[in-house]
């Protein structure tokens, strides 16, 4: 699905369902972001440079579902994300939709959510953590395959010598990101 077939309603009518995802995109100090949220919760937060381009993303990650811009019924949802950019000690305290990954995914990005603001973690260590000891081609696969930038922290996972790579959307943003939670 791609953002010329997306259905907008007007935002008294709009209520999230299994097949319908709500989604806006607003601003940050890291780039775009666009936020998307199910009828469970949040099931997307993704960052980019393109408004057009995070919307065929949300597309791509989500077939088959019906796609409703409404930045109206996300306004409090953007702001909590653009101010846990700025401010990560104040935390991203939302529901969050995980279902849309395999059952290892899932395990990783449970994994991922236990890592405190302001810690990281290598690949290799939180494979280990896993049960899989030789998975962390694996785990980056997972983080790589995460939809839910920030609320899922797959930004906090570095090589083994602590240097930087592998962020879906950029090493800049993962350093700026880390850089931040560094400084709380």
């Amino acid at each position: 699905m791609n953002l010329m077939q997306t259905q907008i309603a007007a935002p008294a009518t709009i209520h999230a369902t299994l097949d319908t995802i709500v989604y806006a995109i607003g601003q940050s100090a890291i780039g775009n972001i666009l936020a998307a949220r199910s009828d469970i919760g949040i099931c997307a937060i993704l960052f980019g440079s393109d408004s057009d381009a995070l919307g065929q993303d949300l597309g791509h990650r989500f077939p088959g579902k019906m796609l409703v811009e409404d930045k109206a019924a996300l306004r409090d949802d953007l702001a909590a994300i653009a101010r846990f950019v700025e401010t990560p000690a104040a935390g991203l305290d939302m529901p969050f939709d995980m279902r849309h990954g395999t059952p290892f995914q899932q395990r990783v990005w449970a994994a991922l959510r236990a890592i405190p603001c302001g810690a990281t973690i290598t690949y290799t260590a939180l494979a280990r953590r896993l049960g899989q000891p030789s998975g962390a081609r694996a785990v980056a696969t997972a983080c790589a395959g995460n939809a839910i930038a920030l609320g899922i922290p797959c930004h906090r996972v570095v090589h083994t010598d602590g240097t930087l790579s592998g962020y879906r959307w950029g090493v800049e943003r993962k350093r700026t990101l880390l850089d931040k939670e560094a400084a709380i």
